[in-house]
């Protein structure tokens, strides 16, 4: 499975052979479905907070006596039934997290990345390499490449002008090999990988 190499000019720079299987899966939904439900649950803040009975402003006297005023019984204010008082068992901090294999993970990586490849979405950028941080020289090789909500995956550490020229581009996303993951690949149309990305990837994957 061979891929055009391109360069921030729109030229050719020559052709890289894709690794199989990393590139060439049938995707699944489910287990898509399962590894973005596992990143978005993991980054779920989890701060919700009601009061609790205990917890309410408000006098922990008897509002009246227990008999004989033809009413109901009640305690204080802070019952739930009453306004402004506690809430029965509401939300309390907590982590959303929940376990899943690492096979799994790895597994569904790779169908995205063949998700992608299959839909044509794929491009592989011979470098990030720039000259300088001008946002306005990216965004000239942005329009000629056709990247309009790409994600942009480099090797272990992406160049410094290109992370400063991408910070101001509109719909264009910039990670380290290490950051890729399902979500940030599924939600953008296109997947551009430089050369150093795509070895930090296979060897990852492989």
């Amino acid at each position: 499975m061979k891929l055009d190499i391109v360069n921030l000019q729109a030229g050719k720079a020559g052709e890289v052979e894709l690794n199989e299987a990393i590139f060439g899966l049938e995707p699944r939904a489910d287990i898509l479905h399962r590894v973005v439900r596992w990143q978005r649950a993991k980054a779920q803040a989890g701060t919700h907070k009601v009061k609790t009975r205990s917890e309410t402003s408000y006098s922990t006297k008897k509002i009246y006596r227990q008999k004989g005023t033809g009413g109901a019984r009640h305690g204080d204010r802070n019952a739930p039934i009453f306004r402004k008082g506690g809430v029965y068992k509401g939300p309390t901090p907590r982590s959303h997290a929940h376990d899943l294999p690492k096979k799994v993970r790895a597994l569904g990586l790779r169908m995205a990345l063949s998700a992608k490849m299959g839909a044509g979405k794929l491009m592989v950028l011979d470098t990030t390499d720039m000259a300088e941080a001008k946002t306005a020289i990216l965004a000239k090789a942005a329009k000629e490449l056709g990247w309009k909500k790409a994600l942009i995956i480099d090797g272990a550490e992406v160049g410094d002008n290109f992370a400063r020229a991408a910070r101001n581009l509109d719909g264009v996303d910039v990670l380290p090999s290490i950051g890729a993951n399902v979500y940030d690949i599924l939600r953008r149309d296109t997947l551009v990988i430089t050369r150093a990305g795509l070895e930090a990837l296979e060897a990852r994957l492989a």
